[in-house]
C-alpha cells in the first residue's frame, strides 16, 4: 500500500470516529452550551474547514447565532452591507430547508440582494425535523477544491446536520415536558391558592405552594395591617415566632418596601436603592444569608363590571395595569442555595404574584367581612336543621332546655367553702420577756408540763455586767458612807462648815446607796424573768422544741413555744376568703340573722376525710377585718364550735387542717354550680 492511499485510509478512520462522536453527542444529555461548541469543533475538524457557525430560528422565525469558530468578522458585524447580503443569504437557505454551496464574493444585486462577501466557499446545511425548519450550520471552506470534493462536503455537513436535528428533536421535547409540567404545577397552584377564604390558611398554602412552584429555597407572606406589614406565613414553617430578630427584620423590610409602592430585585447590589430600603435589606440578608430577594407588594385587584377586561398570558404579564388598588401586603421570594436564571426566576415569580395576590385579596375582603366567624358558624351549623339530623337536634334541644329548667328551679344547699385548723380553747404561747441567749431547754415536743414549771433558762451577759457593775457601785459607797462616818466620829472639835459639808455628804452617799439597792432590786427582778415559767397546765405542742432553741439568741416578745390544754374543748378557726364574704353577708341580711344567732356548719378532718362532722358557728365570732392571706389574699377569720363528744372520738391533734362548709340556705342549682365562674367573667371583664 502506497503512503497516500494509507494517509487516505487514516483519515477516513479519524472522520468516521468524529461522526461517532457526534451521533454519541447527539444522543446524550449535553446541554446546548455542552452541544454546539463539540459539535461545530468535530465538524470543522472532518472537513478541515477555516471556520463555522450555528444559527437557529427564534420565535420570530429570525435566525440568531447560537456558536462561532473563527467565523469571518465581516458577516458578523451589524448594520454592515456584507453582513445584511449574508444575512437574507442564511435566512433564506434556513427558511426554505434546502442546503448549498455558495461559491466566494456570489451573490444577487437587486433590491433585497444576499449572497456570499466572504472569500470562503460556504457549505450551508440546513437544521430540520419532522418537515419544520430549525435554522442551519454554516462552514467557511477553502474554495480551491475540486467540485466533487465540495459535494462530498456538503453530504457530510448533511448527515451531521441530521445528527444535531435529532438532538434538536430532543431538546424540544425535553422542553415541552418541563412546561407541561410547570403549567401542571401552575394549574395546582392556583387550584391550591383559591380553595380556602380564610386569610392564614390562604397564606401559608401561597408562601408554601409557591415555593414549590418557583423552585427556591424560601417564599414568605406578610399582610398590611395599619402602616406596618407582619409576617403571616413562611414556607416550611408551621409556627412563626414574631419575637424573632429575623421575622422583625422581615417585618422591617416589607413595611418598608410596601409603603414605597415598588417591587424591590436584590441580586447582592444596594446600589439607587432608599436609604430606608437599603438599611432594612441589609439588615434581614445578614441574618437570612439570602443571594437573591424579591419583595413584591401585593396589591387589591381592580374589579371593573361593565367593561369587558382582556386578560394576559401568564408569561405577560403587566402588573402595573392589571394591579393598581391598594397595597394590601408583600410577597417576599428567597434564593439562598438554588441558582435559578434570572428570566426564570421573575416569570415564575410573576406566575405566583398573579394567582396569589387575587387569592390572599379574596381572602381578606372575606375575613374582614362584618362578624364574619359569627356567619360562618351559623353555617356550619345548618346542618343540623337538615331532615335526617331534625330529631336528633330536637331531641338534644329539649334535653339542653330540661336542664337549663333544671338548674333555674331545682334548689340546692349553698354551702361556702373554707379552710381551717382545729385548735384547744385553752392554749398559751410562751413568749421571750426580755433578750437573751437560751442556755438550758427542759421540755420538749409532748411534754407534760404545770403551771410554774420552768420551760427555758435564759442569759443575758448584758444583764450580768450592769449587775455587777451596780454591785461594785454599791460597795464604793459604803465605803465613801464608812469613811465619812469615821471623820463624823472623831473627838477633835470641827469647825461647822466642815461638819456640815460631811452631814451633807454622807446624806447624799445615803440617798445614792438606796438607789443602787432599788436598780439592784430592779435588775434581778429582770434577771428572775430569764427562767421562763409555763404559764398553764397542759403539753408542749411545738415541734422540736430543744434542736430549734438550743444556743439561740432571743429577742424580747419572740415565741418560744406554745403550751395547749388538750383535757380542754377544742374549736375551729375558720378562714373564708374575702371573694366569698359577700354571700355570707347576703344570708345574714336576707334572715335579719342578729349576733346571737348562729349557722351550722359541716367539715371534715384532712386526716380523717370519711366521716363529715357538724359545728356550729356563732355570728358573733365573725371578725369584722380582713387579714391578708398568701394564697387567697384576704381572709376573714370566725370561730365555730364542734361536737366534742364525737371529735374526742376521732383522737385528732392540735393544729390539725379541716375543710368547712358554712351553710347558707338554699339556692338554684345553676347559682350553686355557676356562681364563681360568673363572678370570675364579671372580675376580668371589669
Amino acid at each position: 500500500m502506497s503512503v497516500n492511499q494509507q494517509t487516505v485510509e487514516e483519515t477516513k478512520a479519524q472522520i468516521r470516529g468524529l461522526v461517532n462522536e457526534i451521533a454519541q453527542l447527539a444522543k446524550s444529555g449535553a446541554t446546548a452550551e455542552e452541544f454546539y461548541p463539540e459539535l461545530l469543533s468535530r465538524i470543522i475538524t472532518a472537513l478541515a474547514a477555516a471556520g463555522g457557525a450555528v444559527w437557529l430560528l427564534d420565535e420570530d422565525r429570525q435566525l440568531r447565532l447560537q456558536y462561532q469558530i473563527n467565523a469571518e468578522p465581516s458577516v458578523l458585524a451589524d448594520d454592515t452591507d456584507d453582513a445584511v447580503r449574508h444575512t437574507r443569504l442564511i435566512q433564506r437557505v434556513a427558511l426554505s430547508g434546502q442546503s448549498m454551496l455558495v461559491p466566494p464574493y456570489s451573490g444577487t444585486t437587486d433590491g433585497d440582494a444576499e449572497g456570499n462577501p466572504t472569500r470562503y466557499l460556504l457549505c450551508l446545511g440546513a437544521l430540520k425535523h419532522d418537515g419544520q425548519q430549525d435554522g442551519l450550520i454554516e462552514v467557511f471552506q477553502r474554495p480551491d477544491t475540486a467540485p466533487d470534493t465540495q459535494k462530498g462536503y456538503l453530504k457530510f455537513l448533511q448527515q451531521m446536520c441530521e445528527l444535531a436535528a435529532e438532538w434538536l428533536r430532543s431538546q424540544k421535547l425535553r422542553t415541552l415536558g418541563d412546561r407541561q409540567t410547570l403549567w401542571q404545577q401552575a394549574d395546582s397552584f392556583a387550584r391550591a391558592s383559591h380553595e380556602s377564604l380564610d386569610l392564614k390558611e390562604t397564606s401559608y398554602i401561597v408562601a408554601n405552594e409557591g415555593r414549590r412552584l418557583i423552585g427556591c429555597d424560601r417564599v414568605s407572606v406578610a399582610i398590611k395591617k395599619g402602616r406596618k406589614c407582619k409576617v403571616q406565613a413562611i414556607s416550611g414553617q408551621d409556627t412563626i415566632e414574631n419575637r424573632s430578630n429575623i421575622v422583625a427584620a422581615l417585618n422591617n423590610l416589607a413595611t418598608r418596601v410596601v409603603a414605597a409602592g415598588e417591587p424591590l430585585w436584590h441580586d447582592g447590589s444596594t446600589e439607587d436603592l432608599p436609604p430606608q430600603i437599603e438599611e432594612a435589606l441589609e439588615d434581614y440578608v445578614d441574618q437570612s444569608y439570602g443571594r437573591n430577594v424579591a419583595v413584591l407588594p401585593l396589591r387589591e385587584p381592580e374589579r371593573k363590571l361593565g367593561t369587558d377586561q382582556g386578560g394576559g398570558a401568564a408569561g405577560e404579564i403587566d402588573r402595573d395595569d392589571a394591579h393598581r388598588g391598594e397595597v394590601i401586603g408583600a410577597l417576599i421570594v428567597e434564593q439562598i442555595e438554588s441558582d435559578l436564571p434570572p428570566e426564570i426566576f421573575k416569570a415564575r415569580c410573576d406566575l405566583v404574584y398573579e394567582h396569589g395576590t387575587r387569592a390572599i385579596a379574596n381572602s381578606r375582603a372575606h375575613t374582614n367581612l362584618f362578624l364574619m366567624p359569627l356567619w360562618r358558624t351559623i353555617g356550619h351549623a345548618s346542618w343540623v336543621l337538615r331532615a335526617r339530623t331534625l330529631p336528633k337536634t330536637l331531641a338534644v334541644v329539649g334535653l339542653i332546655s330540661a336542664i337549663i329548667l333544671g338548674l333555674i328551679f331545682i334548689n340546692k344547699d349553698f354551702n361556702l367553702e373554707a379552710e381551717g385548723t382545729l385548735l384547744p380553747e385553752q392554749r398559751r404561747q410562751v413568749f421571750a420577756p426580755i433578750d437573751g441567749e437560751v442556755v438550758e431547754v427542759l421540755v420538749d415536743h409532748n411534754h407534760v408540763v404545770h403551771q410554774g414549771d420552768v420551760l427555758v433558762r435564759l442569759r443575758n451577759r448584758e444583764m450580768e455586767i450592769q449587775l455587777t457593775e451596780i454591785e461594785g457601785q454599791i460597795l464604793t459607797t459604803l465605803a465613801e458612807k464608812t469613811r465619812v462616818q469615821g471623820q463624823l466620829g472623831l473627838r477633835r472639835q470641827l469647825d461647822p462648815s466642815e461638819r456640815r459639808a460631811l452631814e451633807a455628804e454622807q446624806n447624799e452617799l445615803e440617798i445614792k446607796h438606796q438607789v443602787l439597792l432599788a436598780k439592784k432590786a430592779l435588775q434581778e427582778k429582770r434577771a428572775a424573768d430569764l427562767v421562763i415559767q409555763s404559764p398553764i397546765d397542759g403539753v408542749v405542742v411545738s415541734w422540736d422544741v430543744e434542736k430549734t432553741l438550743r444556743s439561740r439568741p432571743i429577742m424580747t416578745g419572740q415565741v418560744l413555744m406554745e403550751v395547749a390544754d388538750l383535757n380542754q374543748p377544742l374549736f375551729l378557726e375558720v378562714e373564708l376568703p374575702e371573694k366569698r364574704e359577700g354571700h355570707l353577708d347576703e344570708y345574714v341580711l336576707k334572715n335579719n340573722l342578729s349576733e346571737t344567732d348562729s349557722l351550722d356548719v359541716t367539715y371534715i378532718l384532712a386526716t380523717d376525710p370519711d366521716e363529715p362532722l357538724e359545728a356550729v358557728l356563732s355570728l358573733k365570732s365573725i371578725s369584722m377585718r380582713a387579714d391578708a392571706h398568701d394564697e387567697h389574699g384576704a381572709i376573714i377569720k370566725m370561730h365555730a364550735i364542734p361536737d366534742q363528744e364525737t371529735l374526742r372520738r376521732l383522737k385528732p391533734r392540735p393544729g390539725a387542717k379541716v375543710i368547712a362548709k358554712v351553710h347558707c340556705g338554699r339556692r338554684s342549682s345553676g347559682f350553686v354550680f355557676l356562681h364563681e365562674i360568673y363572678e370570675w367573667c364579671c372580675k376580668f371583664f371589669f
